[in-house]
């Protein structure tokens, strides 16, 4: 079966659930596709958020860096203007992976516009988390303590530090930083009321975290543990920095990155014009998205489609939305989660054992599939292809033998129902989901690469998980033409690389089935 042709040269790769839907190994399965083509992939753009975000490619976890490193002729390795990036974590990420052959600087492109982020913003993330909970009594908010959200409340309030101010003079860039620390360190005793000991912990917390983040490269010797010791950052009184220190590290950084840093948006232009593809990755997902999430429990950037233009510094045009998801849900932080299973559950149990956060490692919550939010990105956001991922996880074994659920809308405590997600966060933590069962399979899908050759329990299964989304997407409205409806393009049956389906049967004959 040949796979229907994109749409468009550009392709956006987002999440349709809440992020961790394996968006990274999408990318080099569109590169393979178009590979020997004159619309090759050249480009791989890291469009929103910056080290918050851990996608996995080839078996590579990367934070800050596209997942485009895995694709060895993609030309070019983009960070766009939307991009929030510490110059440091550059590096970190870089030189690793540099060793082992990737080859990253020859092909990374900064944009001069994407914002610098540094350790004061790290220390405001961790203050305000304090805040949260020491003074606020609420619940951690679950940040990735990577200062992303400080970063763009830097932007907002116009007090940006850019790439391209790594071109400019030492004393420019020094009198930025200082300015920026001064404001941080004061936000951090009279805002969030930071006891001295706290402020002063937050250096060894820092230390900790990134020196088990890069014990891998500490290991190999292309580190240091000293690269990662943050405590000769902190000052000799409390609320104070050793800026000379700080300043002196991020401006080495910084300018080691010079020849990186320049105009995205006419590579971009001319790599359009030359007929290639330029993929465009996001971090995070729909749901996390600033203004159409539920916070506090969303990023500090935009996470789908129309932002692709704004970090690439493009006109608008048409593109191709890939929406991608897993066959179940997982959620980290205090989401609602309105298809969470019982922890007691085996599927659970079992789906626990592999659900851990890429960028921090934490325990991810897990749930049956909620075709409610997909169909919502569907509906509001628009995707013309689908990947979901992680079939295999669903099949049975040990102590459970039982059902599948999917949640196919909400019900409140009056009995009303809900088709869509309600923008009220007050009014989603009252519901509850409304499932069909769906009958499980024992045998290993993960060596299957035939869709025709899946558990016939396994085809319905993945029916029902189109139709659902599509019911969502148009409910109360008939459903599109066949050749209109969004096509489920690649279904993963395993980690690998090569644990791909790319044969699924046309969406009108799943709906069908489903």
């Amino acid at each position: 079966m040949s796979l229907i042709p994109f749409s468009s040269q550009l392709i956006a790769d987002v999440g349709i659930s809440l992020g961790d839907e394996g968006k990274g190994r999408l990318i080099p399965e569109v590169a393979d596709e178009l590979r020997g083509t004159r619309a090759a992939v050249s480009v791989v753009l890291k469009v929103n958020g910056g080290a918050n975000s851990g996608h996995t490619a080839g078996g590579i976890k990367l934070n800050l860096l596209p997942a485009g490193v895995v694709v060895k002729d993609a030309a070019h390795l983009c960070i766009g203007a939307g991009v929030v990036a510490d110059p440091r974590k550059i590096w970190w990420e870089a030189k690793p992976l540099e060793l082992k052959g990737h080859a990253i600087l020859s092909r990374l492109l900064i944009d001069e516009r994407a914002m610098i982020s540094d350790l004061t913003h790290r220390l405001l993330d961790l203050a305000w988390e304090d805040y949260r909970t020491k003074v606020l009594a609420e619940e951690p908010r679950g940040s990735t303590g990577r200062g992303i959200t400080p970063a763009y409340v830097d932007e907002v309030g116009q007090s940006q530090i850019w790439y391209f101010d790594f071109l400019a003079g030492r004393n420019f860039f020094a009198r930025k930083l200082a300015q920026r620390a001064d404001r941080a360190l004061r936000v951090i005793q009279h805002v969030c009321r930071v006891s001295p000991e706290t402020f002063a912990r937050f250096f060894d917390q820092l230390t900790a975290a990134e020196q088990r983040a890069n014990a891998e490269a500490i290991q190999l010797g292309v580190f240091t543990k000293d690269e990662f010791d943050f405590t000769r950052f902190r000052g000799a009184e409390p609320f104070t920095l050793n800026l000379d220190a700080l300043t002196e590290v991020y401006w080495k950084a910084g300018t080691a990155l010079a020849k990186n840093i320049g105009e995205v948006r006419e590579l971009i232009l001319r790599e359009l014009r030359a007929g290639r593809t330029v993929i465009g990755e996001f971090g995070q997902a729909y749901w996390l998205d600033k203004r159409h999430g539920f916070a506090p429990n969303v990023t500090a950037s935009h996470t789908f489609t129309p932002e692709f233009f704004e970090s690439a510094g493009i006109p608008v045009q048409r593109i191709h939305t890939f929406g991608v998801a897993k066959a179940y849900d997982t959620k980290v932080g205090t989401h609602t989660f309105v298809t969470q299973m019982d922890d007691a559950h085996p599927l659970a149990v079992k789906l626990k054992q592999i659900e851990f956060g890429t960028s921090t490692g934490r325990q991810r919550m897990v749930g049956w599939y909620d075709a409610v939010e997909k169909g919502d990105a569907l509906r509001y956001g628009g995707f013309q292809d689908v990947m979901i991922n992680k079939l295999d996880a669903l099949t049975h074994s040990g102590a459970w033998d039982s059902e599948l659920l999917i949640c196919t809308a909400y019900q409140d405590a009056a009995g009303k129902i809900f088709h869509h997600v309600p923008r009220n966060e007050a009014v989603r933590k009252t519901l509850k989901p409304i499932y069909t069962k769906h009958a499980g399979w024992n045998e290993d899908v993960s060596k299957v690469r035939h869709f025709a050759q899946l558990p016939k329990n396994a085809q319905r299964y993945v029916a029902a998980m189109m139709k659902s989304l599509l019911d969502v997407a148009y409910a109360g409205e008939p459903l599109p033409p066949a050749e209109k409806l969004p096509n489920l393009r690649y279904l993963g049956v395993g980690p690998e690389p090569s644990q791909i389906i790319k044969d699924v049967p046309p969406t009108a004959d799943l709906v069908r089935a489903g």
